[in-house]
């Protein structure tokens, strides 16, 4: 009987010890399960998104030389600032300028030949005109003479059939005759013989135009030559900051144009005139980035100096890195402190998604859903109190705005509940847990609350 009095007491007392164990662990939630009073108040309020990113120039170019060689001239260096059109680097140009020398003179003895042959085609065009008008007058001549020989015959032959000439004065004119119309054919064959040498003269107009073609080819390969030379210079092709010098004065590079290489990278430039963050934001927040936005820009370098920006671009594509999907933001920074910045820094980036001066605001825990409607709490002035369906803005968190529903100096009624434990310790649905407005990347910030809430700043 003892013994089952002994077990019934020890039961008991591990029942009692259950009970006094749990009360103890529920006993922080119903600390905070209280209800609190609140007035609505009009200030400020601000929701941004918070995201990091890397520092880029506006513009970073690869330069390299179209000319292979040594390197005899390297003036500048890491950081050193550039004005456009500046020689960067210069090659040794004894090659060039032997290859330069060499194509003058070919140039020379071709613009000679075509001299040459325009003399001798200007020649021989004189010889043939002049030949040509000596043979047409021998032609006239010949002409004439062989009809005056053969009227002389044909009067001859009348006579010694009168019987008043003899045989012999009428063979003699018959021979003149004869002998003046072999004169006029053969001027009439030298006549043709004109005609091939003006054949002969397209000959040496095609010499002409031979010599002329071999003049423009020379030229051409002159100015090749020459442009060759000049490729041993590398001039800045714009005002920047040198990013990175890759060779060294005495070096052999490459050509960037014949290497199959791609040729010797010789300097990055970076042009600074613009500054720019790339930042990648969760896709949970994206929806609230809009280009135009104004944003703030801090860096681990300088953490006491904010800088100014805006967002000017937002990737159309997101990036899937391990199930999660960002966006690329590029975001101006406008401050003229931007200098500061260096490429490739780390940058912490809050865009400011929406900003108002005069909120009317409540606790964000006096917000309830009722069947999908935002609702409130509201203690009237005889103490009761109203359920009131309400229009809500902005919410960072800690404060809501109020856009309709309520007016300024109102009382409501906020539970600091399981609501407010979700909110404080990250939980589902709190702003620093999974799905929270605070979760991921984004952080939503309040303006005028006083402290920091996933690491917004309240002002």
């Amino acid at each position: 009987m003892k013994a089952i009095i002994v077990l019934l007491i020890l039961a008991g007392s591990i029942a009692g010890g259950v009970y006094y164990w749990r009360k103890n662990q529920d006993a922080p939630n119903e600390k905070i399960a209280q209800v609190t009073k609140a007035k609505a108040e009009r200030g400020p309020i601000m929701l941004d998104v918070a995201s990091t990113g890397r520092v880029i120039a506006n513009l970073d170019v690869d330069i390299k030389c179209k000319a292979s060689g040594r390197v005899v001239t390297l003036p500048y260096d890491v950081s050193d600032a550039v004005a456009s059109g500046t020689l960067l680097m210069e090659l040794d140009p004894v090659d060039e300028n032997r290859a330069v020398r060499q194509a003058e003179v070919g140039l020379q003895a071709s613009q000679a030949r075509l001299a040459q042959s325009k003399q001798n085609l200007v020649l021989a065009e004189r010889v043939v005109e002049t030949d040509k008008k000596r043979n047409e007058a021998t032609l006239k001549s010949a002409e004439a003479r062989a009809a005056d020989a053969r009227a002389k015959a044909d009067r001859m032959k009348m006579l010694l059939e009168k019987k008043l000439a003899s045989p012999e004065e009428y063979e003699t004119a018959a021979t003149a005759a004869v002998q003046a119309t072999t004169d006029l054919e053969g001027t009439r064959v030298k006549l043709e013989e004109l005609e091939t040498q003006e054949m002969a003269l397209e000959l040496k107009r095609q010499d002409v135009r031979l010599a002329d073609t071999e003049v423009e080819t020379d030229q051409i390969a002159l100015s090749n030559t020459l442009q060759r030379l000049r490729d041993t210079r590398v001039y800045a092709p714009l005002e920047g900051v040198v990013a990175a010098r890759n060779v060294q004065i005495g070096q052999i590079i490459a050509s960037g144009v014949s290497n199959v290489g791609g040729g010797t990278s010789l300097m990055t430039l970076s042009d600074l005139a613009h500054i720019y963050i790339l930042a990648s934001v969760d896709e949970s927040d994206i929806g609230k980035v809009a280009v135009g936005q104004p944003a703030m820009v801090t860096a681990d370098a300088f953490p006491s100096v904010t800088f100014a920006g805006k967002v000017i671009r937002i990737a159309t594509r997101g990036a899937a890195v391990s199930n999660v999907v960002t966006f690329e933001v590029k975001i101006e920074v406008t401050s003229e402190n931007k200098k500061m910045l260096k490429p490739e820094m780390t940058a912490n980036v809050q865009v400011i998604a929406a900003d108002k001066k005069d909120a009317l605001l409540i606790p964000a825990e006096a917000v309830s859903r009722r069947r999908g409607q935002p609702t409130v709490l509201v203690q009237k002035d005889d103490g009761s109190t109203e359920t009131r369906p309400v229009e809500v803005g902005i919410n960072d968190g800690f404060r809501a705005e109020i856009l309709a529903g309520l007016t300024d100096g109102e009382t409501v009624l906020a539970r600091r509940g399981e609501t407010e434990s979700r909110w404080r310790r990250g939980g589902p649905g709190g702003p620093g847990g999974p799905g929270g407005p605070m979760g991921g990347a984004g952080r939503m910030m309040m303006m005028g609350g006083g402290g920091r809430g996933g690491g917004g700043r309240g002002r």
